[in-house]
């Protein structure tokens, strides 16, 4: 690793990722230019192993929070496949529509993984995908219908959400963002939605951080940067994902627009201006 992590790098790198990783604001859009910022090479293998890897804080926040609706949601589908008259209850087939619903996003990351460390680490596609995301998100708010809960959730709903969660893979996109926007089309209500959006970046996140871990050794990170990075992302997600669910049940993710444009402008006029690097 060219220039190593530190401490003090780690603990504002989490304290980033667990603020941004599920508002839909992009975690990977603001970890890069803050990567940048504290003049880390973002091409780095060990850098992008640290970035996929304290995101398994984050998602351990999630599964914290929603330890038992995972509980559940597993007992019900192993009851299901040992006993043929538990496959009608809706936990049994909801677990199925994560199983399903996170197929494509480990299917496109796995064949997009050297485009994804590459090209698309881009200062440029940050604020692209940050500025027209953000039409996208008005548009789902638009034509939203909320006229369905949880319990209504379809197998159609599962997969295309998990369909669009692929497009969060261009930085700036936002996985919360691109995912409760779909969710929000295909008519479930905003905390339908962002818990739908939830439970299928768990599996996601976890196979990531997993995949990067042992680039995350063969390029030395740090152990306690990872360590720290990793803490400060579970405890400050943990808090993002409890304001998150009570801010959509009355707001709606639009609020997050404005935001998302002024960076992304921001970011624009700082590439143009040479102030950072795209690269």
């Amino acid at each position: 690793m060219t220039n190593p992590i530190s401490l003090l790098d780690a603990a504002l790198l989490g304290v980033i990722e667990g603020l941004t990783e599920f508002l839909p604001v992009s975690s990977t859009g603001h970890l890069t230019v803050a990567e940048k910022i504290l003049g880390l090479n973002t091409a780095d293998a060990g850098v992008t192993a640290f970035t996929a890897i304290i995101q398994v804080g984050a998602i351990a926040a999630v599964v914290v929070y929603f330890w038992r609706d995972i509980v559940r949601l597993a007992t019900a589908w192993v009851s299901g496949l040992r006993h043929a008259e538990h496959r009608g209850a809706f936990d049994f087939r909801f677990a199925w529509f994560v199983i399903w619903g996170t197929l494509p996003i480990g299917v496109v990351g796995y064949a997009a993984r050297d485009v994804i460390k590459g090209p698309f680490r881009s200062l440029w596609f940050v604020a692209a995908g940050l500025i027209l995301w953000s039409a996208v998100m008005v548009l789902a708010e638009r034509v939203a219908r909320q006229d369905r809960g949880e319990r209504q959730t379809t197998l159609p709903d599962a997969l295309v959400v998990g369909l669009v969660q692929c497009l969060a893979l261009v930085p700036g996109v936002s996985r919360s963002g691109a995912t409760i926007s779909a969710g929000l089309m295909r008519g479930l209500d905003r905390v339908s939605a962002t818990r739908l959006s939830f439970f299928l970046s768990i599996p996601a996140l976890v196979g990531a951080g997993a995949y990067e871990m042992k680039d995350a050794l063969k390029a030395h990170v740090p152990l306690g940067a990872l360590a720290l990075g990793t803490l400060v992302s579970f405890v400050v997600a943990y808090a993002s994902v409890a304001w998150l669910l009570r801010f959509v049940a009355h707001h709606r993710i639009t609020a997050f627009v404005p935001y998302r444009v002024a960076l992304g402008v921001a970011l624009i006029g700082v590439l143009a201006t040479g102030v950072l690097t795209a690269g």
